[in-house]
């Protein structure tokens, strides 16, 4: 990837954070080569800090990571869009964005029109997040994360095999049914492993590339 840091008196290059799931705009930074560098071989989130004058990796003192999914140049190679994986709050005041937005769709603003494909999914995802992390009695999803692993894997080999089962017949509803069956407990699982849907979508893309 070629950026065309010389075209700043500073060498620092804008670079626009957004969350892979969501769209949401999270921050805007600022690189040099060696911020980009690191970035892309850490594939973490590095800035150069204008006050700090030296590399800084977001959440290096926080905690909250941002984990690079997809980098881009804009079309005249001198501002980076960088589409991550957010590792809680991204804001110093505890706000989800540097902008004062709250990151993610709310439950009652997805549609099958909305504009972001996908955004029901980013819901699911992240309660699926919620219940790991604040388990409650009664919860499906907790009951799976306690029970391990091994448990998990083996309900999105079960839920895949009734899909291709159902795949045979003619019953699209059960079809359908199963099919978000396997969707939801895949979601669990990568959420157990530490991978998020957003990390499969960069994987596809780049498989189109080719």
């Amino acid at each position: 990837m070629k950026i065309d840091f010389k075209k700043y008196p500073d060498g620092l290059a804008p670079a626009i954070i957004q969350d892979a799931q969501t769209g949401v705009v999270l921050m805007l930074g600022f690189m040099d080569e060696a911020a980009l560098t690191k970035t892309l071989a850490e594939q973490r989130v590095t800035f150069f800090s204008r006050s700090k004058q030296r590399l800084w990796t977001k959440g290096e003192t926080s905690g909250h990571f941002l984990d690079v999914v997809e980098v881009l140049p804009d079309c005249d190679a001198d501002t980076i869009l960088i589409k991550a994986k957010p590792h809680g709050p991204v804001c110093h005041t505890g706000s989800d964005t540097c902008f004062g937005e709250q990151n993610g769709l709310k439950t009652d603003q997805v549609t099958s029109s909305h504009p972001v494909s996908g955004a029901y999914l980013g819901v699911l995802e992240r309660t699926i997040a919620d219940r790991f992390e604040n388990p409650t009695d009664g919860s499906y999803v907790a009951s799976l994360a306690q029970k391990g692993i091994k448990k998990m894997a083996q309900k999105v080999g079960e839920e895949g095999v009734e899909v291709a089962l159902e795949a045979m017949e003619d019953q699209p509803e059960l079809l359908l049914g199963e099919a978000a069956d396997l969707v939801f407990h895949l979601l669990v699982l990568l959420k157990a492993k530490g991978h998020s849907l957003a990390e499969v979508e960069a994987v596809l893309r780049s498989r189109m590339k080719k």
